[in-house]
């Protein structure tokens, strides 16, 4: 009888079909900004399709890129295009398959007192606060089609008293960041201006992946980017509760205060969600604009020319416009009682 039970226990579902092991690393300590794929965990979508998803958390020290291109994870959470760009004209087999920012969430502020609140009066300000990073992708872009001067920059250090200081500077920022530590300072907002509203059009928060992994694993991956679509319609305009409560446990210096305020400004900048996400979903990306943007950032000296972008990217995975059904459930719940 035992053997029979045995035989049983192999023949089960939950046995044959023990799902694959996925590791996904972001690029930063658990946040808000991550909730679509947390929301994805915490309601076992993954488990749905067939994967076990563990996420590694980026941070200070930490190169889960690296860990990606030595083929310890599967798959990673990307900053924006360029690095991706120049790390496929290193001859790297990199590739990005999603994107779930449709904006990258760099900006520049002026301060809340200023006189200089349009786009346009930026340039007149005096210091501009830029970290070294900053310096060799957006800002020589700023410079390039903007006119934005580099003898006005200063070196930002992560520290908001220089600029808080002098009314007529400027500083960088991340909109769901230094705004909320500004405002929780001085009681009010500065002024903010999103860079992906002025032009500096990449994909933010991708998913990146080695070809060895595509072409070894396209169903898990197909899985995992559903799943996330999934996730973060979920995390946007349902229950993000649970998402939350893991995103703390992760990273206990996030507070609900600054989890509501990266909700509110993912909205209603339409970071994850606009253009393109409305009729195709979230998570889509453009093959017109990803090569738009690598144009711009040639010809801006920001990345290495490639011979061939396409090299970059894969859209196989981001069709059938996921979560469009679940959207429009969760945002017009009372039409699902006329169908």
């Amino acid at each position: 009888m035992k053997y029979f039970l045995f035989f049983l226990i192999l023949l089960s579902p939950n046995y044959l079909l023990a799902n694959e092991k996925i590791i996904f690393a972001t690029n930063w300590v658990a946040q808000p900004e991550h909730g679509g794929f947390y929301q994805a965990l915490a309601d076992k979508e993954y488990q749905k399709c067939g994967i076990d998803v563990e996420i590694i958390q980026g941070g200070p020290g930490t190169n889960n890129r690296a860990k990606l291109v030595t083929g310890k994870i599967d798959l990673y959470m990307g900053g924006n295009l360029i690095q991706l760009i120049n790390s496929r004209a290193e001859n790297i087999p990199i590739k990005v398959l999603a994107g779930f920012f449709q904006k990258d969430p760099q900006i520049i502020m002026s301060h809340p007192d200023s006189d200089h609140k349009n786009w346009e009066d930026l340039k007149k300000l005096s210091p501009i606060y830029i970290n070294d990073f900053g310096l060799i992708t957006f800002y020589k872009w700023l410079e390039n089609d903007h006119g934005f001067s580099s003898e006005k920059r200063r070196p930002y250090q992560y520290n908001s008293a220089p600029f808080l200081a002098n009314v007529n500077s400027a500083q960088q920022g991340y909109l769901t960041s230094e705004p909320y530590s500004i405002k929780k300072q001085i009681g009010i907002e500065p002024n903010i201006f999103l860079l992906a509203d002025h032009g500096f059009d990449t994909y933010a928060t991708t998913i990146e992946a080695m070809e060895d992994t595509i072409n070894e694993k396209p169903e898990h991956i197909r899985c995992f980017i559903n799943a996330s679509i999934i996730g973060w319609n979920n995390y946007l305009y349902g229950d993000s509760e649970k998402a939350n409560e893991i995103i703390k446990f992760e990273n206990p210096e996030i507070t609900d205060d600054k989890i509501d305020y990266s909700i509110k400004n993912m909205k209603k900048y339409g970071i994850v969600d606009s253009g393109d996400t409305i009729e195709n979903g979230i998570g889509y990306i453009s093959l017109d604009r990803i090569k738009g943007f690598y144009d711009t950032m040639v010809k801006s000296g920001v990345v290495k020319e490639l011979e061939n972008i396409e090299d970059v990217y894969s859209v196989e995975f981001i069709s059938d416009n996921i979560g469009l059904d679940i959207k429009k459930k969760l945002l017009y719940p009372s039409e699902g009682l006329n169908e």
